[in-house]
């Protein structure tokens, strides 16, 4: 099981990757279409569905492995069942609302399929084609807050230690 979720993990951030691979290339083609007079519809839209793609994809990742911004400062006063309580408390919290994002965001890109939703720029894209990526990066960040939510009430979630903290001065 473990393996199926760092698999989950890894591919999701795989696919942030290919959107910022992807986001690149549309910021060139839309700085060489200016430079050599040619038009790109709808370029810099897509550049901002796959910006948006790129950093909804990538959360589970970043959250598994402690890259998201946590204020310890009081978890690191607490000790023994206060600190278990603490941190049982905000990934109880951080999970409710992480599925409620995912719920939310499921229920809009599923609704702008149903009325045909189109972007109000010349590329009228169907709307539900850049949300499904944040619909997706939202059920997998809600995947991983259960993930650590059921590892910490097992008494087997080490909470990762990112190494951003030693190089800050």
């Amino acid at each position: 099981m473990r393996r199926l979720l760092e698999g989950i993990y890894s591919g999701a951030a795989a696919l942030a990757a290919l959107c910022m691979v992807l986001l690149l290339l549309a910021v060139l083609l839309s700085i060489a279409s200016r430079q050599l007079h040619f038009q790109t519809p709808g370029i810099d839209a897509y550049a901002g569905y796959l910006m948006a793609g790129a950093g909804f994809l990538a959360l589970a990742h970043t959250l598994k492995r402690g890259e998201h911004i946590r204020v310890t400062l009081v978890l690191n006063l607490l000790r023994g069942r206060w600190k278990k309580g603490a941190e049982l408390w905000a990934l109880s919290a951080a999970t409710l609302l992480a599925l409620l994002f995912a719920v939310y965001s499921c229920k809009l890109a599923w609704q702008s399929h149903v009325f045909n939703d189109i972007s109000t720029g010349n590329d009228a894209t169907p709307l539900w084609l850049p949300q499904i990526a944040m619909a997706l990066g939202t059920v997998v960040l809600a995947i991983a807050f259960v993930d650590e939510l059921v590892l910490e009430l097992l008494g087997r979630r080490e909470p990762p230690q990112s190494s951003e903290a030693l190089r800050n001065e």
